[in-house]
């Protein structure tokens, strides 16, 4: 391939990674206005978010090792095939069962993206490698901090059914794009699915710097879970009072923070990966601790959070490169495998720390998200000191 139809190909899997994960986060401003419509009890309307992230975690553990195993592009083709067909049911399923069920598959298969995050190194010189795969995390990062604003203001103009009918849409255009762009990739392993799976054991425990770094991002992405569950919280109490529509635009200030992946990739590219972490996560401490000065009932105090949210993603999203960056320079043959444990590690960190979230601010307001959140970073901090150079 040409120069400049590599880097057309790195711009179209971003794009492409980031219509698939949004698929996970569209229901998350939504789950009142879609439970109601579904009669679901508020008890329950939690599992509108759970089963869709409780997918994307078993689709990394099960079906994104397949890509060391079958010809890639046509993997990858069946999968979004499967999630646009699988959305598109969203728009149209009028009962609880059927769209809980819908929702966990369509995150099975939007682990798609950790088959297209990896492609786009075996078709990148070793040179610019992280500046690609900066480009392609970048999508990644728009398309979950878009997500949320994006299905707010199209519920509002219209029904909640909308976005997923947009997204159905979208993903169909980048289904044909993938089968004209994408090149065949096809794996030299020669190990059967049951071995594959169990291989992934043996790699963990003897790849030293897929650990380090997949328990660093863990750490951040779980200070990014512990932010934006709280966040909305916050901002809607009497202190703000902020309307899901002011909640939303904090939401979508928080995007400037996906321009980092760039940025991370030429530091990483020279050289510079353990220091950008560092500084990665002295940023995200930083986020959380200049928060305590914003002020309720003040446009200054709004500015302030959203000012926040931008150093936070843009911390955690750099931080994803630096780790992809480094991880990617192992086997090449076992690549997916890798990513696999990566990505399913640092999701763990994310679901513990959304969890954690909540349970803290009920208790202890955002003082306590203060002090969850900057502690989580603190401890990769410390667990950097104690990596060679």
């Amino acid at each position: 391939m040409g120069a400049t139809s590599i880097v057309r190909l790195q711009w179209l899997l971003g794009a492409a990674c980031a219509a698939l994960i949004a698929n996970l986060y569209y229901v998350q401003p939504l789950t009142g206005v879609i439970g109601a419509a579904l009669g679901i009890p508020r008890a329950g309307v939690g599992l509108l978010v759970t089963l869709p992230l409780a997918g994307y975690g078993v689709g990394l553990l099960l079906l994104v090792p397949l890509a060391d195993l079958f010809e890639n592009r046509r993997l990858v083709l069946v999968l979004v095939g499967g999630e646009t067909i699988c959305v598109l049911l969203l728009a149209f399923v009028s009962r609880a069962g059927p769209f809980f069920a819908t929702a966990f598959v369509v995150g099975v298969l939007a682990s798609a993206v950790q088959i297209l995050v990896p492609y786009v190194t075996y078709v990148t010189p070793e040179a610019t490698r992280g500046q690609a795969v900066g480009k392609v995390i970048s999508g990644v990062m728009l398309g979950i901090m878009l997500a949320r604003p994006l299905s707010s203001f199209v519920s509002d103009l219209w029904t909640w059914r909308a976005i997923f009918g947009i997204s159905a849409a979208l993903l169909a255009l980048f289904f044909v794009a993938l089968w004209l762009a994408l090149p065949p990739r096809r794996p030299a392993t020669a190990l059967r699915y049951g071995s594959l799976l169990v291989s992934m054991g043996r790699i963990f425990l003897t790849a030293p710097v897929l650990r380090r770094r997949a328990f660093y991002h863990a750490l951040m992405f779980g200070a990014f879970s512990v932010f934006w569950t709280a966040v909305p919280l916050w901002l809607s109490d009497p202190r703000f009072a902020l309307s899901q529509r002011g909640i939303a635009a904090v939401a979508l200030a928080g995007v400037a923070g996906a321009i980092a992946p760039s940025i991370a990739g030429r530091i990483a590219d020279k050289g510079f990966t353990q220091i950008g972490t560092m500084l990665a996560m002295m940023l995200a401490i930083a986020s959380f601790l200049l928060s305590a000065l914003a002020r309720g009932g003040s446009t200054a105090g709004v500015v302030l959070v959203a000012l926040c949210a931008v150093a936070l993603d843009f911390a955690v999203s750099a931080n994803l490169v630096f780790g992809q960056r480094a991880i990617y320079a192992l086997a090449a043959e076992q690549r997916s495998r890798i990513n696999s444990l990566f990505m399913t590690t640092f999701f763990i960190g994310g679901a513990v720390g959304s969890a954690a979230s909540g349970w803290c601010y009920f208790h202890f307001g955002w003082p306590g998200i203060i002090a969850l959140g900057s502690a989580l970073p603190a401890l990769g901090l410390a667990y950097l000191g104690t990596e060679r150079r």
